[in-house]
């Protein structure tokens, strides 16, 4: 009986679904006993949020300052076969909840030589938020070995739009005939559990060297340059706010509040002001970028 450890956290239950979806062939297999860990922030984030909650989050996410987390249920002392970490993104990095998770002795003890898959739902950006957890797997001895990414597939615009109606309204049904519905289609989701056989092929034999390749013969990945360039220059850039909010003080200080309407106005302006006007640049000069592009391509794609 191979052991399999998952950790999560959804506000919403999308994420839930998708690991489901994703484990159900693993699940079915009787050859393999799931164990479920479930991130529980204390005090919890709110769902649905308001606009003052929301961006409370930014400098935290951004900055990596992690929430306190109720004790986690899962055997410290079992050796699992596998481990998988499904997350969502916060502002272009890790949600809060998985901050706080990496960098618990706990978490660091539990992936040292381990075989570990990523699983990201997000609207349309995730690079960066890998790169970190990238990071935080390799300094705790950890090997990153399969990497699936489900995203909101509506143009950016509009999925800004679907996206701020369901985190302050927990609306997600199409609006006003042209905003798509929010998230992850149920499609999309139920779809996902192709990807669950590598998985347990791999698992069963102890062979993961090929396990990314595999996955993305099933479309595990889909790379857009020009959100990659935008995700680095934003990445950058709320690092500069991140550091300029902190000053006011800490999360749920409310002399912050100014300085995160500051910023929702700029996130907004960007969004719908500068961002096309970037990847319209982008293209006209997408023939100098090919070479750097398709480098990019391949290491995003792939795990170290």
């Amino acid at each position: 009986m191979q052991k399999v450890l998952v950790v999560s956290y959804s506000q919403t239950g999308q994420l839930n679904n998708i690991v489901n979806s994703i484990v159900s062939p693993l699940q079915n297999s009787k050859v393999v006993e799931i164990v479920y860990e479930t991130l529980e922030p204390d005090p919890p984030f709110p769902f649905p949020w308001n606009a003052e909650q929301f961006f409370q989050t930014f400098p935290e996410s951004v900055k990596a300052i992690p929430c306190q987390l109720k004790p986690f249920r899962f055997n410290k002392e079992e050796n699992y076969d596998l481990v998988i970490i499904a997350y969502q993104t916060w502002y272009l990095s890790p949600s809060i909840p998985y901050h706080a998770f990496f960098q618990s002795d706990e978490a660091k003890e539990l992936l040292k030589n381990k075989p570990i898959i990523t699983i990201i739902g997000c609207r349309n950006m995730w690079v960066m938020a890998q790169e970190k957890v990238r990071k935080y797997i390799s300094e705790a001895g950890g090997r990153l070995i399969g990497n699936i990414v489900l995203r909101d597939k509506a143009p950016n615009l509009l999925s800004v739009i679907s996206i701020v109606r369901w985190l302050f309204k927990n609306k997600k049904e199409r609006y006003l005939k042209i905003i798509p519905p929010a998230g992850v289609s149920d499609k999309d989701i139920k779809d996902a559990e192709r990807f669950g056989l590598p998985i347990l092929n791999s698992l069963l034999t102890g062979n993961y060297d090929d396990l990314q390749n595999h996955l993305l013969k099933l479309n595990a990945i889909e790379l857009f340059p020009s959100l990659m360039m935008i995700e680095k220059t934003g990445t950058r850039l709320f690092g500069i706010w991140a550091n300029w909010v902190l000053k006011k003080g800490n999360y749920g200080d409310k002399r912050r509040n100014f300085r995160l309407k500051v910023f929702m106005y700029y996130l907004f302006a960007v969004i719908y002001l500068i961002s096309p006007i970037g990847t319209l640049v982008f293209y006209l000069t997408y023939p100098l970028r090919i070479k750097k592009i398709k480098q990019n391509k391949e290491y995003y794609s792939n795990c170290p």
